[in-house]
């Protein structure tokens, strides 16, 4: 199975680049908690020479319980909402910038690929805080597109959820 580098796309490498000399120019550290997208943004993020330095760090939380217990999302929600949800992915961006040094925290948590009958392929769940602002939440429906290309689309979303942070 050949498999498509997401991180070696211009435009996401580029896009990426004008993120983090922005988010160095204004002295402003990023963190990560990610699910489906397994480490991605974090490894998107730290491959940009001389800006790399704006990455504080990242959490890959596939599990329930490693978003409860590193990040603190509260059991209750994730049995209530579902991990795949608007709450947990809010919780898991807040979750990130209270425990690490970042003025500003993305989050994404979503069905990457087939799972269970009532799992919507394609969905997934973002969410973006920073520091004296409120938390932005944003769900998209890429639909059964395949794993790779969910994933590709996740960091666009990502990015563009960052460019519009920093306007």
């Amino acid at each position: 199975m050949q498999r498509s580098d997401p991180l070696s796309q211009p435009d996401i490498a580029d896009r990426a680049q004008s993120v983090l000399e922005k988010l160095c120019a204004r002295d402003i550290h990023i963190a990560t908690a990610e699910s489906c997208t397994g480490g991605l943004v974090a490894a998107l993020l730290t491959d940009i020479e001389g800006c790399s330095h704006a990455f504080e760090r990242g959490f890959v939380s596939y599990t329930d319980q490693s978003k409860h217990q590193p990040l603190g999302v509260d059991r209750a929600r994730l049995d209530a909402c579902g991990a795949v949800s608007r709450p947990v992915a809010i919780a898991m961006a807040e979750g990130v910038m209270a425990r690490s040094g970042a003025q500003i925290a993305v989050s994404t948590t979503g069905f990457a690929g087939p799972g269970r009958p009532e799992d919507e392929e394609g969905l997934v769940h973002f969410a973006l805080a920073r520091e004296g602002c409120n938390t932005v939440h944003r769900a998209e429906s890429f639909g059964a597109i395949g794993r790779d290309a969910i994933r590709q689309r996740c960091l666009e979303t990502i990015l563009d959820m960052l460019e519009e942070s920093l306007m």
